[in-house]
Order: structure tokens, then C-alpha cells, then sequence
């Protein structure tokens, strides 16, 4: 990729906004530096970030402490190249022509740390994946 071509634009989307999407979207900006649009939304956006993922992200140097669940939007989604869902269902938009991709993947929400990291983990392996199709 020359740094005459745009950067992709990458959707993460869960219901709360506040566990996976933003580990996932935490991963891609450390590992992708400014080589791609990362953003993060839940169809229902919980209050606040679950503080689990927060420490279970904190353990491996990445800090998501200050992100804010948002909603999704037809615009988020109309910007996005990649839309990456985690059990959102139909609520999230669809757009003929953007690559979808579902992972399937538990739910931090109510878990201990011990229980978050091989979610971390997974998300790490699937975002490392989904950034070497991409760059």
C-alpha cells in the first residue's frame, strides 16, 4: 500500500459496545498503527466500557480505558470497507457490496479476567489475520 491510497475503514460492532468491538478495535489501532480507519459501535451501547476487557487489554499494553460505547449508524457503516460483527444479529445495517464478517466469540459481559484473556486472545489472532488481507 503506497501512502497515496486511501486507508481502509474498519467497523467492529457487538450489541453493548463495551467488551469485544472495543478489544478488537484496541488490537487493530496497536497493530495497524495509522495504516487503517478503525472504528467501534453496538446497536445497544451500554454506559460504560466493561472494565474486564479494559484490564484484560491493560495486561498486554494496550489501553482502552478512555473509550466510550457509541451507537451504530448508517454512516459508520456507510464509511466502513470491513464491517466485523459479534453478535449483533440483524441489527447492524447492511450495505450491498461492503465485506461482512461475523465472529463468533463469548461475551466478556459478567466474566472474570480469567475468562476474558482467550477472548482477548482470539480477537488478536482474528484482527492479525484480518489486517495482513488488508495492508
Amino acid at each position: 500500500m503506497t501512502t497515496s491510497e486511501p486507508r481502509p475503514t474498519v467497523l467492529f460492532v457487538c450489541v453493548h459496545n463495551a467488551g469485544r468491538s472495543q478489544m478488537a478495535a484496541g488490537w487493530l489501532q496497536h497493530l495497524a498503527r495509522d495504516r487503517v480507519e478503525v472504528l467501534s459501535a453496538g446497536s445497544q451501547p451500554a454506559d460504560l466500557i466493561n472494565p474486564v476487557a479494559v484490564a484484560a487489554m491493560a495486561e498486554v499494553g494496550i489501553d482502552i480505558a478512555t473509550e466510550q460505547p457509541k451507537v451504530l449508524t448508517e454512516s459508520a457503516v456507510r464509511e466502513a470497507d470491513v464491517v466485523v460483527t459479534m453478535g449483533c444479529g440483524d441489527a447492524c445495517p447492511f450495505f450491498p457490496g461492503k465485506r461482512y464478517e461475523d465472529w463468533a466469540l463469548d461475551d466478556p459481559a459478567g466474566q472474570d479476567l480469567t475468562a476474558v484473556r482467550p477472548i482477548r486472545d482470539e480477537i488478536r489472532r482474528r484482527v492479525e489475520a484480518l489486517l495482513a488481507e488488508l495492508t
